[in-house]
């Protein structure tokens, strides 16, 4: 049975948090705007990440870098279930500030899967009191405490957000897909921003972000598509707004990104400020 429980802490700089347990779910190469911090409640999970697929069983942690390319699916007939946080770079970078260590920037997590028992406890507990507590005071100070336990025992180096192509023909065909991400964009259009023939610019494009310009286009418009549901926008407003052609063209592609339905996720945020 697929199962999912999404909270939104507007207290937490914003923070998304989420319970699944999955079977037949399989995401899409997909990336978040915050990092993905998951631990692993039973079963496992297979997803690509770094240019490589990785295996996250039962009790491990799951960390996938801000704007980082990765899908996600089950690695056993039982399916996977899980809990997970989306903290921001911004998140980070405040903590880093607060303890003294600003040059560190947000964080790089170079390992996929990590076995630490100690800090899965944490998350398990940081997990319970986010779903219960009632007090914001609790739920920063042990969500940030749990954050900066996880910099000190796995953060490699300072992290260089994602998105600026090292490629500078690519870099201004990536800005105008992000200016008009709710055009009816051709290939042939963005190939000759960055000058190059539509098969070579579909390949380096690839290259780069790890997603087809169709497939980074989509991630775009659903990102944009939560600030406007978080913002209290109707959700057949906010489909045509950015870009998709109908509601369930949206719904398809919400949840195929995010796990959850629009409409989960609009509930979600409304509960979150009727608290």
């Amino acid at each position: 049975m697929e199962k999912t429980v999404f909270q939104y802490h507007h207290e937490l700089n914003g923070l998304e948090v989420l319970q699944a347990q999955y079977k037949q779910q399989n995401f899409a190469r997909h990336s978040h705007e915050g990092y993905t911090i998951g631990l692993i409640e039973n079963g496992a999970q297979r997803f690509f990440r770094s240019g490589a697929n990785h295996v996250a069983p039962a009790s491990s942690i799951i960390l996938v870098n801000a704007d980082q390319v990765h899908n996600g699916q089950t690695a056993t007939e039982q399916g996977w279930g899980y809990r997970a946080m989306y903290p921001t770079p911004g998140l980070f970078e405040g903590l880093t500030h607060d303890i003294g260590e600003t040059q560190l920037g947000a964080p790089y997590f170079d390992q996929a899967v990590v076995f630490d028992p100690v800090l899965a406890k944490q998350m398990a507990q940081t997990f319970d009191l986010l779903a219960t507590e009632k007090s914001t005071l609790a739920k920063q100070s042990a969500l940030y405490q749990l954050l900066i336990n996880l910099i000190t025992r796995h953060n490699k180096r300072s992290f260089c957000l994602r998105g600026i192509s090292r490629k500078p023909q690519l870099a201004t065909a990536l800005d105008y897909l992000r200016d008009y991400y709710f055009d009816n964009i051709s290939l042939t259009q963005l190939a000759a921003i960055a000058n190059m023939s539509p098969f070579h610019f579909i390949r380096q494009f690839k290259a780069e972000t790890g997603m087809t310009p169709h497939a980074y286009q989509t991630q775009f418009r659903v990102n944009r598509a939560k600030q406007m549901l978080r913002s209290g926008l109707a959700i057949n407003e906010v489909a045509v707004a950015v870009g998709f052609y109908d509601q369930s063209h949206f719904h398809r592609y919400f949840k195929k990104n995010m796990g959850l339905t629009p409409k989960q996720y609009s509930k979600a945020i409304n509960e979150n400020s009727n608290r």
